[in-house]
């Protein structure tokens, strides 16, 4: 089992407001047709989700939002995963969208709701699904970030490998010099201005919480497909890795 993150910046241009890179994604689905083992995708918010969220100033802490803004955040995304459906679809695969509001109550995660992705995902389709503004009772809400979601995922599923596909080759050291892998606990990366959810930093977060759950992590540039499909099959990495323990 496989899970894959399209970033946000990759399949939308984020200095806008809900513009989708068409291109950029189809080239991506394309590639993950290429690859024959089961897959989940998660993909993230962009200038779609993550537009709205500042606006409306919501965060990952649960927190009151009006009303009105976590409807704009919530509708976004499904205009968005729309999108990303239907490039999936057109590039050969079977997409099976995933509301995240199926997969997690609150903050917790539905275990059996995620085997039975794992179990739509081994039936050849392709669950789907993404970051979400999520109730999380007492009239608060909540971002739960697609990265957060991915390490919620992979151990539930037993991913062997969860790829997080960015618009950058992965992880930088302070010389600008790629960093081929990580280890230990401490972030080297801030978080970038204006994500809510974090940018490189929440990935390598999320990235250390899978590899000690046993899956491998890889933060690669999904602007070169090929190196996705590459990392499926095990050869030729290029990126930044995460051991699982």
């Amino acid at each position: 089992m496989i899970l894959v993150k399209l970033g946000g910046s990759l399949i939308t241009e984020k200095s806008g407001k809900e513009e989708y890179r068409p291109r950029a994604a189809a080239a991506v689905a394309r590639a993950l047709a290429r690859v024959s083992e089961p897959l989940i995708v998660v993909h993230g918010g962009g200038s779609y989700g993550h537009y709205w969220s500042v606006r409306h100033g919501m965060h990952t802490k649960p927190g009151r939002t009006g009303a009105r803004g976590v409807a704009r955040v919530k509708n976004s995304m499904v205009e968005l995963n729309s999108r990303v459906l239907e490039t999936m679809h057109g590039a050969g695969l079977s997409p099976y969208c995933v509301p995240p509001s199926s997969l997690v109550s609150g903050k917790k995660l539905l275990a059996a709701r995620a085997k039975e992705a794992g179990r739509v995902a081994k039936a050849g389709m392709v669950p789907v699904t993404y970051g979400d503004a999520l109730w999380c009772g007492g009239g608060r809400t909540y971002i739960l970030s697609g990265d957060r979601l991915m390490s919620m995922l992979a151990p539930a599923v037993g991913a062997r490998l969860a790829v997080f596909a960015t618009d950058v080759d992965g992880v930088l050291g302070p010389d600008g010099c790629l960093v081929a892998e990580m280890g230990g606990r401490r972030a080297a990366t801030p978080p970038v201005r204006g994500d809510v959810t974090g940018g490189m930093a929440r990935k390598i977060r999320e990235a250390r919480r899978m590899a000690r759950s046993g899956t491998d992590v890889l933060i690669a540039n999904g602007k070169r497909p090929n190196r996705l499909i590459y990392a499926a099959r095990g050869s030729r990495l290029h990126g930044t890795l995460f051991r699982g323990r």
